[in-house]
């Protein structure tokens, strides 16, 4: 993103965090739901979000056309969100529509936070990631590009409808629209980030060949705390194909002690004989 762009979702983010201040988790939820509608209406309105991202327009009127579309529709702090959003300079119309999309997800992390549910929504997040990489069938339609994805989130609605908290259904769901212009499975793995991230925490991608116990969980993590100097999160996945050792993911660094690896090397090796 460009140095504007992010100058200008610094502007929007203090227009929601004045908000947040004072409100409620019910009016964040709210107040993010509304602002994934307007990113979605963004999305389908191409000619819309280049007039209001552009710079060759007064802010004011960028701004009065936005509110004149959507006031009726959204909530006052999703409006005035959208309209410091509007009156920012982006360096492209689709940065505008990550600046919406990218608060939105922030006002739902913030009702987690009221609420203290951020390190379930976490949690419920990357889980139901699993359930779904663990359906062949279930990962194919959910990662499909191509469709409506409105099909598709009427259907993690029904799948997670009872079983996990609001915010996580509405983050579920803005998936499989696709964050960031990202897929459907790598939309939930940066949502469990952001979500880590709004706990001040890293989250580690833990793969292994059969179960850690709680206290192999607990001693991998201090560890990895202390690597990383903050609290780091261990997300565990257990895959026998891997044979035996681990394999660990922060970020861009990936430490790969497989068995399964060390194998691939040496058959490499005599190959290359």
């Amino acid at each position: 993103m460009s140095t504007t762009g992010r100058e200008s979702i610094e502007a929007g983010r203090a227009t929601l965090e004045a908000f947040a201040s004072g409100a409620t988790a019910e009016q964040l939820t709210e107040c993010g739901e509304q602002l994934l509608d307007v990113t979605r209406f963004l999305v389908d309105q191409p000619r819309l979000r280049r007039a209001l991202s552009d710079p060759a327009r007064e802010a004011d009127d960028r701004e009065g056309l936005v509110r004149r579309l959507i006031a009726d529709q959204v909530g006052a702090a999703a409006t005035d969100i959208t309209a410091t959003l509007v009156r920012g300079r982006w360096g492209a119309p689709s940065e505008l529509v990550d600046g919406c999309e990218t608060l939105a997800v922030e006002s739902l992390l913030g009702a987690g936070a009221k609420e203290g549910t951020l390190a379930d929504i976490e949690d419920q997040l990357f889980r139901f990631g699993r359930l779904v990489d663990g359906d062949a069938e279930l990962s194919s339609v959910l990662g499909a590009t191509g469709t409506d994805p409105k099909g598709r989130a009427a259907l993690v609605e029904r799948l997670l409808d009872g079983k996990a908290e609001q915010v996580t259904v509405e983050l579920a769901v803005a998936a499989c629209y696709g964050i960031g212009g990202r897929g459907f499975h790598a939309s939930l793995e940066h949502l469990v980030e952001a979500a880590a991230s709004a706990r001040d925490e890293a989250v580690a991608y833990v793969t292994v060949a059969g179960p850690l116990d709680e206290a192999g969980e607990r001693k991998l993590a201090a560890k990895l705390s202390l690597v990383y100097g903050r609290p780091v999160g261990v997300k565990v996945t257990v895959d026998p194909a891997i044979v035996g050792g681990i394999r660990v993911q922060v970020g861009s660094d990936l430490w790969d002690g497989s068995v399964s690896r060390r194998l691939d090397e040496a058959r490499q090796a005599l190959a290359g004989r």
